[in-house]
């Protein structure tokens, strides 16, 4: 299992985990690359070049997990 991801347009939600709300007002969480390359490969071209903060891939790297801290879900 592998996933692609181009460093540049790539956001902190594309990378770990994003919220979204539901058309009936139920909050879901969907995942983002390094959630979906589960016990795979995240290759993430031109890393110099992310417009988003570096620091969220800090915790996938060192402890090979996310935490998710959202309030209220």
């Amino acid at each position: 299992r592998s996933v692609v991801v181009c460093g540049n347009t790539a956001t902190t939600a594309g990378l770990t985990v994003s919220v979204s709300r539901e058309d009936h007002g139920e909050m879901t969480l969907e995942a983002g690359a390094l959630v979906l390359a589960n016990q795979g490969i995240c290759c993430i071209d031109e890393l110099d070049k992310m417009t988003c903060d570096p620091h969220a891939l800090l915790e996938a790297m060192e402890q090979q997990s996310i935490s998710v801290a959202k309030s209220g879900i």
